[in-house]
């Protein structure tokens, strides 16, 4: 159930470990095994994995990993709802607040950054778009494209605009469309939000070498394949949802979906969903980089010698920062 920030500050503050990195770089097999040692419960702290239509596609922890840990928050939207940083934070302060009652540790696992980041310093209150506003910035976005979008936003928001690549449709579009709708910027906003919960973060980050990395995630699409993405882009597609939905946006699903509406062979939509899986995971890397305080940082993907490392780290953590 839902808590507030007002309901978990009341209660003992809990020790909470985020195990982050970019995609398959391995850190969802390092929480499995530190959960499953501990006894903890793995919170997913992935935009991707929230969505149900997306277990494969998002590679989703499957049924022998649910076995060994409990884990929350993963696939409890339809593909046909709107995830949001707001709903995810609050339905993780309710997982976190009830890991506290079971007496257990809790492990927020993730790539997407701004979840971690506002679970940790707070978020602002920035009030509601109205529709019209986002169907303007749809359509503006389309007329101009990437680049030019960019420029426009410039003169409404220009730290955003200096700070987001043009291909950031997601994040061009939020900003454009908070300034307009609000006459304030994002970051003003964001400066305004409440202070963070006053829980224990111990930061654990995966940063393994791009050619490691990248090599890993193109043999990871290929299991997706292997596994049946396909299918499963194509249930997507039967669908016919909003194209701007979230869930219709995720990595490797656009390539797939041209493949299936016959414009390119399956070969070229693996090749260019690889290419995507790549540029993600370096937009994630460089984020994790510049705006993430890491206590403990691997180099390398996941090992056994990781999972070691560790636990000796949380146990120093756990005994300087106690409960």
């Amino acid at each position: 159930m839902p808590i507030d920030d007002r309901a978990m500050k009341a209660q003992t503050q809990l020790p909470v470990i985020i195990i982050a990195g970019p995609t398959a770089s391995g850190k969802s097999e390092l929480a499995l095994e530190l959960a499953a040692a501990r006894g903890g419960i793995i919170i997913n702290a992935d935009s991707q994995q929230i969505y149900r239509d997306l277990k494969i596609l998002s590679a989703r922890p499957d049924e022998a990993a649910m076995r060994r840990a409990p884990h929350r928050l993963y696939g409890f939207l339809d593909a046909a709802e709107r995830g949001s940083v707001a709903l995810w934070r609050e339905r993780a302060l309710a997982e976190i607040a009830a890991a506290q009652v079971a007496g257990r540790l809790p492990f927020l696992v993730g790539g997407t950054g701004l979840y971690l980041r506002v679970l940790q310093r707070g978020l602002a209150q920035v009030p509601a778009i109205p529709p019209s506003v986002r169907a303007e910035a749809a359509q503006l976005y389309d007329k101009l494209g990437g680049a030019g979008f960019r420029e426009r936003l410039a003169a409404l928001d220009p730290a955003a605009a200096s700070r987001l690549p043009s291909g950031d449709q997601q994040r061009l579009l939020r900003a454009w469309e908070v300034v307009s709708a609000t006459g304030r910027t994002l970051g003003e906003w964001q400066r305004s939000a409440p202070g963070p919960i006053p829980l224990r973060f111990a930061t654990v980050l995966i940063l393994p070498s791009r050619d490691l990395l990248y090599a890993a995630c193109d043999r990871r699409f290929a299991g997706m394949i292997a596994a049946g993405a396909l299918d499963e882009a194509a249930a997507l597609m039967a669908r016919a949802l909003p194209p701007d939905v979230p869930a219709m946006k995720g990595v490797g699903v656009p390539e797939l979906l041209r493949h299936l509406r016959g414009e390119i062979p399956l070969d070229e939509a693996i090749a260019l969903a690889q290419r995507a899986t790549r540029r993600y995971a370096k937009r994630q890397v460089t984020w994790f980089r510049h705006q993430i305080a890491a206590d403990l940082v691997f180099d390398q993907q996941f090992s056994p010698s990781m999972s070691r490392q560790a636990n000796d780290f949380i146990d120093q953590f756990l005994l300087t920062h106690p409960a």
